[in-house]
């Protein structure tokens, strides 16, 4: 029914009840209500399609004040509420206020080169509203519109409207669901409208910051000719943008800062923010290396870190290094600040600050930032609140434009996925840079949520210095060749506004070019004695060698009361019965009554870690209980649905225990955890591949950070992975954790593989992690079929006498002089080779495993080689297909044959070549699993001779 069909007056208070109802409708079923009426809910006062967070009496009182508020002014008075034509002008002008809200960003004045023309928005036009010229001087009521009185003109109205939301500042708000935050962000918008007025002290400083972004660029293009250096000119708006930040974060009384950012504008961030020294910068563009720095890497690649001063005291601010994957440091970042708030005990997540610093394109582009997003407020994950700022090129690249690079009208529609704010600014009003950013830090700290800055400006060079951008897009960088640079405009302005004259800013120029020749510090001052009590510390760890030495058993009293503590629930408590049956079970190996599974030595590990004081921190996927139902750290109560993690009620006094079920990603979570185990030299941060394979996904955090973070920028690193592995008959994804790739990246000590198969081995690796003072990241290829197998399991003196072994010698008693065949493996396959051998009484062979792959064990299986005086072959066997798996590594000259005698033949026993990591049909895997056992213990010749012997005997 069409809105005017109520006695012309659709507002009048006779038909509140009826409109309530309608409301209520409304609010129940958005679809339910006609049109128009639907649309006239959605924009009068802001009430959002799902909206559940006021309650429907709430609202209704609201829409009533709003809406059908009598009219009390005077003299020249607004339209009065008793004329329908007076009402509906009313809620036109209502609508109109809240379609600037909503659209007003598509007029906004953002392109800094005017290359795009902004089509007009229907919404934004009286007439849509049925309002024209006439209506200019009404006086209206201004609803909830910030920055003016009750009742203003509709010229009046629409001016604030237009340089609020339509000036160098678009910004996208109203898609958020909560109330609070939207007029939050209104009163701050609107009453300032848009952008309040800056002091001169405040010009200055801008003017300044530019004048160092500029000058910087100018003196390394004059110097080093042809270099690389990704040049920040055209968006040097970033420097003082990044200057307002820190000051602001000062008053916020943050004391940490970590920023994660592409080459982009990075040397200049490098030198005009963090205070590096432009000496070192230049010895960077000379070559010229720093002794003892590993392989080193390329400048704008390095990061750094330093305590800046601020008018409220010390901030420590932190540039993380970045390979060229450009925003797969986004995660890395989150997890170093998590790390860091928590040694602060930032439990409200004030202290310390993500900052990322995107590209358009990239942000775009690149599936990491939507899982970054995700993270966002994930409880295992959450950092309070992000702030993200696009270097906005307009321009991926050299030869993207927007049309080739996205399918949104912006690259930040990707945070909307958080219902983040996004202010979208022209990089040519640097005053309106630094409101917004104050803006848009602000509102983390108030609500502890992401927030994005998209200053949209342009690249005056190409994608590097020595390339020619003309080529690709001549009409771009004919406008960007005419356009003056943000520094000079701005300092044209201060000049008009009479805030400095000319020679004021020839001196600044001339005594940054001075400061820069002279290799002085040019960013905000350095704090000289800055306060390191939270500071990240490896300096325990810095030199030493994976051999050294730990003792990583524990006593058998102490073993017995961790056993007892690891199945105490609370009272009352009702598991699962199967649950109940693990418990009795886990019970039974703590007396010694059955002997220990995987599940229980791993628990136990943790155990005795927590009660060293060595916080513990697992996440993946399903992790808590186990993809395989094998862990159980966390047990659910039955009829209240409570969680209940024994580990974390051990003592009072223990480190923390945090399990944390992930959301469903590799790359993203695995970066987390990187970033958190870099911040966290002290504590054992564990990630777990659901199966194995699945970390191909993350492949870009292994080879950027994991492998070769030490050698390229020195930054050590002890995270740990589980990577579930094993042919069992479940088809290519679900076998094969692509050992070989993880051994091809192995060099200089850089990480260690192990495979290691009993539990025993298990609790001893984890603990050997914490307790050398040796920091190397771990990849342990985990089992999934030996979780339960019956000889994989240990005894209670392996965990109280024992330490992990690299190599596991023959552990059946076979005369070592009969041995002519040695049999080496790792994992699985060792238990199948053994119940055939026993099966087919072969004591000839000796069975030998290879635990730790890397770094390899010369010493221990040389030394394992040499009780067997009269082998001659020698065989590596795996399940894994001929080109994969560890046979190439172990071929080697520094590997396998380095351990041989000359009488030794060494040769190969498992699949053959195969694309697929394994096959998909179980009679398949069965029939291949059963050739290479026979072929590696030449069952057809040896079982004949076996049989015969024991006849004999």
């Amino acid at each position: 029914m069409d809105i005017k069909t109520f006695d012309h007056s659709h507002l009048f208070s006779g038909n509140a009840p009826f409109i309530e109802g309608l409301l209520e409708a409304y609010l129940e079923n958005r679809d339910s209500v006609p049109t128009r009426w639907r649309d006239y809910f959605d924009r009068l006062h802001e009430i959002e399609p799902g909206a559940t967070d006021h309650s429907h009496t709430t609202i209704i009182e609201s829409f009533k004040q709003a809406a059908l508020k009598p009219d009390h002014s005077v003299g020249n008075r607004a339209p009065q509420t008793s004329s329908p034509e007076a009402k509906d002008k009313q809620v036109a002008v209502l609508q109109l206020i809240n379609s600037y809200r909503f659209l007003g960003h598509r007029q906004a004045n953002l392109d800094p080169l005017g290359q795009h023309e902004r089509p007009p928005t229907a919404e934004l036009e009286l007439e849509y509203h049925g309002l024209g010229s006439a209506d200019m001087e009404s006086l209206f009521n201004t609803g909830s519109l910030r920055g003016l009185e009750d009742h203003a003109t509709l010229r009046k109205i629409l001016n604030v409207l237009s340089t609020t939301y339509c000036g160098t500042i678009g910004s996208e708000y109203m898609h958020i669901t909560d109330t609070q935050q939207k007029r939050w962000i209104q009163g701050r918008l609107e009453s300032a409208h848009g952008n309040p007025p800056a002091s001169a002290a405040e010009k200055r400083r801008i003017l300044e910051r530019l004048v160092a972004g500029t000058g910087l660029e100018a003196y390394l293009h004059r110097k080093y000719v042809g270099q690389k250096r990704f040049s920040l000119e055209g968006g040097v708006s970033l420097i003082p943008l990044l200057d307002r930040l820190i000051e602001r974060c000062g008053f916020h009384q943050v004391k940490e800062v970590v920023v994660g950012m592409a080459h982009r504008g990075r040397l200049n961030v490098l030198v005009n923010v963090f205070g590096k020294s432009p000496q070192e910068l230049f010895q960077e563009f000379e070559g010229i290396s720093k002794p003892g720095f590993g392989s080193g890497d390329v400048k704008y690649h390095k990061g750094f870190s330093s305590d800046l001063v601020t008018s409220h005291g010390a901030l420590h601010a932190v540039l993380a290094y970045n390979p060229s994957h450009l925003e797969v440091i986004d995660p890395v970042v989150e997890g170093s600040v998590r790390a860091r708030q928590q040694r602060r005990g930032d439990l409200e997540r004030n202290q310390v600050l993500p900052v990322l610093i995107h590209g358009d394109a990239a942000f775009a582009g690149q599936g990491v930032v939507m899982e970054t997003f995700n993270l966002s407020q994930a409880r295992g994950y959450t950092t309070g609140g992000t702030l993200h700022i696009i270097v906005n090129n307009q321009i991926g690249f050299t030869t993207s434009d927007p049309l080739d690079s996205r399918s949104t009208l912006y690259c930040t529609d990707v945070a909307k996925m958080v219902q983040a704010p996004i202010f979208h600014v022209n990089g040519d009003d640097p005053e309106a840079v630094a409101f917004i950013v104050k803006l848009a830090l602000d509102y983390r700290m108030e609500f502890h949520k992401d927030v994005v800055v998209d200053m949209v400006c342009f690249r005056r060079l190409g994608h590097n210095e020595a390339d020619e951008p003309s080529v690709t897009q001549p009409i771009m960088y004919q406008c960007i060749k005419n356009h003056a640079s943000v520094e000079e405009l701005y300092a044209r302005q201060l000049i008009e506004e009479g805030v400095v004259d000319e020679s004021e800013v020839k001196a600044l120029e001339k005594g940054y070019l001075e400061k820069i020749e002279a290799g002085q510090p040019v960013g905000v001052p350095i704090e000289p004695n800055p306060d390191k009590t939270f500071a990240v510390n490896y300096s325990g760890f810095k030199g030493n060698h994976w051999m050294e030495p730990a003792d990583t058993s524990i006593s058998l009293d102490r073993f017995r009361d961790l056993a007892a503590k690891m199945i105490q629930l609370p009272e009352p408590f009702e598991p699962h019965r199967r649950i109940v049956k693990i418990f009795e079970e886990r019970d039974q190996m703590g007396q010694g009554l059955l002997p220990m599974d995987w599940g229980f030595a791993e628990l136990l590990a943790y155990a005795s870690l927590l009660q060293d004081g060595y916080p513990v921190r697992l996440s993946g996927q399903d992790c808590v209980r186990g993809t395989f139902f094998h862990r159980h750290a966390g047990v659910h109560d039955q009829n209240t649905g409570e969680v209940y993690i024994p580990l974390q009620h051990l003592s009072d006094n223990q480190a923390q225990f945090l399990p944390i079920n992930s959301v469903l990603s590799e790359m993203a979570v695995l970066g987390f955890e990187v970033g958190y185990s870099t911040a966290d030299p002290n504590g054992l941060i564990i990630w777990e591949a659901q199966f194995g394979d699945f970390v191909n996904n993350a492949q870009v955090i292994i080879d950027q950070f994991i492998s070769s973070s030490e050698a390229k920028w020195q930054r050590y690193c002890g995270i740990v992975l589980f990577l579930p592995h094993g042919y069992d008959g479940q088809g290519p994804e679900h076998s094969s954790a692509r050992l070989e790739r993880f051994l091809q990246l192995c060099a200089e000590e850089n990480i260690q593989v192990c495979v290691p198969s009993t539990p025993a081995q298990m609790f001893h690796v984890l603990r050997r992690q914490m307790l050398r003072p040796y920091r190397k990241p771990l990849i342990l290829m985990t089992p999934k079929s030996l979780l339960r197998h019956k000889l994989s399991v240990s005894m209670i003196e392996e965990i109280t006498e024992g330490q992990f072994k690299p190599v596991i010698d023959e552990i059946d008693t076979i005369n070592p002089a009969d041995v002519t065949r040695i049999l080496l493996c790792s994992g699985k396959v060792y238990f199948d080779l053994l119940e055939a051998r026993r099966a087919h009484l072969l004591e000839h062979i000796a069975i030998i495993r290879i635990e730790q792959q890397y770094p390899f064990p010369l010493d221990e299986l040389t030394a394992a080689l040499n009780r067997y005086p009269q082998a001659q072959d020698v065989i590596w066997v795996q399940e894994e297909p001929r080109n994969q798996g560890a046979w190439y590594y172990m071929q080697s000259r520094r590997h396998l044959p380095a351990c041989l005698s000359p009488q030794h033949k060494l040769d190969y026993a498992g699949r053959r070549y195969f694309a697929s990591p394994a096959v998909g049909y179980l009679q398949k895997h069965r029939a291949q699993q059963k050739k290479l056992i026979e072929t590696a213990l030449r069952l057809d010749v040896d079982e004949t001779q076996a049989v015969a012997k024991a006849v004999a005997n």
